[in-house]
């Protein structure tokens, strides 16, 4: 029991663990349907990057789900970043010159991969390749090997 007091002291309160438990089960690593949902491009002084919310489509029993990873916009990471542009078929006309429109990637629709890594305790998701919405289904039914998932992992170090 907690009272009011000159000294502050810690409470206990029953049942408030579990609110603090993310209700939803993590994504699991893995390729996905998704729909961009939102881009915000994120100034570092080193390292600036968008933020992109992913809304996944498929697998169905994932649909809803959110997906938020970042895309680095660093020299040595710009192919990345045109990778997801162009399989997410982003305006061609933009990408031709070479901008970046926030307001035009809601909606765009595609297939990643991701994976998670974790760094200073937290978990954070790798977004580790790409393809059209096209080649969902192609993609869905081909098992992932982990001797690819470590390919792509070296090439994107």
């Amino acid at each position: 029991m907690c009272t009011l007091g000159a000294q502050t002291r810690a409470c206990q309160v029953p049942g408030l663990a579990e609110t603090a438990r993310d209700s939803r089960p993590e994504i699991p690593d893995g390729i996905f349907l998704v729909r961009v949902d939102g881009a915000q491009f994120r100034w570092h002084a080193h390292k600036p990057f968008y933020v992109l919310r992913l809304t996944v489509l498929e697998p169905r029993t994932l649909v809803g789900q959110s997906i938020v990873g970042r895309l680095y916009c660093t020299q040595k990471a710009m192919w990345k970043l045109g990778w997801f542009l162009r399989d997410f078929l982003y305006d061609p006309e933009l990408l031709a010159h070479e901008q970046v429109d926030e307001k035009a990637l809601p909606g765009l629709r595609g297939v990643v991969k991701i994976s998670h890594t974790v760094i200073n305790g937290i978990s954070l998701i790798n977004l580790d390749g790409f393809a059209p919405a096209s080649q969902w289904e192609e993609l869905s039914a081909a098992p992932v090997s982990s001797a690819s998932r470590s390919n792509t992992e070296e090439a994107t170090r």
